[in-house]
């Protein structure tokens, strides 16, 4: 029956992946200060020639919670659903792009067009279309990183625990994180920036590789977390439950 324990628990944990990747998506058009955040002095990192500080877009606090779900994911219910789960993230993540895109199209109500505010006068449909008017180099770049990063996460994932057994759930879960997000970083800057808007290479793998640094970190930060919702699951589904979804999911 769809109300079972196991199809329940299978429902919230995409429907959380899928709104956290959706979420993620939008949300990344703010750049933000990590130093200036935590209120700590700016820092100078150099990488490859390039000075960076701390900036990174809203995105990629949100990403690790993907991580999580897609993990727990794998690891009840195996790398194929996680394939399933992802290819109708990407599918939805585009699909809201379109709905954007049409939406941005739409002649403005005029008495919505300026708000006034306690900072003075805002354009509302030249923000709208500033914030939520990303380049298609930005979308194509991000999902199709977003897919591959997935489909390496769910295989490695899978392999580590074939060689782990149910010992070590922070080795695949930080393990499967550590590779897919090589891949995830370079890629979608890459193609957004790369190719999208004519950065030099060695740019590309500067900032990549800023972001990678950031990903590890934060992969690290949420392993606690992923042992925390498994023992929940585990009282949620039960030992006899549990112990064979987990067997299922490796075959």
């Amino acid at each position: 029956m769809w109300w079972s324990r196991e199809n329940l628990l299978f429902l919230v944990l995409a429907s959380f992946m899928i709104a956290d990747a959706l979420v993620a998506e939008f949300v990344g058009t703010k750049i933000f200060s990590l130093e200036r955040t935590l209120g700590i002095d700016p820092v100078a990192i150099t990488i490859l020639g390039y000075t960076f500080s701390l900036d990174f877009t809203a995105g990629v606090l949100y990403w690790p919670v993907v991580f999580i779900f897609t993990d727990l994911l794998n690891e009840y219910y195996g790398r194929r659903a996680v394939r399933f789960v992802s290819f109708l993230a990407a599918a939805l993540i585009g699909y809201a792009y379109l709905v954007i895109v049409s939406a941005m199209q739409l002649a403005p109500a005029s008495f919505w067009v300026v708000r006034e505010t306690d900072q003075g006068p805002i354009n509302m449909e030249l923000a709208f279309q500033v914030i939520f008017g990303q380049s298609a180099w930005i979308i194509v770049g991000s999902i199709t990183a977003f897919l591959v990063a997935q489909l390496v996460d769910a295989l490695t994932f899978w392999w580590i625990k074939r060689w782990t057994g149910e010992r070590l759930l922070w080795l695949r879960a930080t393990g499967s994180t550590f590779v897919s997000q090589l891949v995830d970083s370079y890629i979608v800057l890459g193609i957004a920036f790369g190719l999208g808007a004519g950065w030099e290479w060695e740019r590309v793998l500067a900032v990549g590789t800023l972001n990678y640094l950031y990903k590890a970190v934060a992969a690290i930060a949420v392993t606690p977390v992923i042992y925390l919702v498994h023992w929940l699951i585990e009282l949620y589904l039960g030992a006899e439950r549990a112990s064979a979804l987990k067997a299922a999911a490796l075959r």
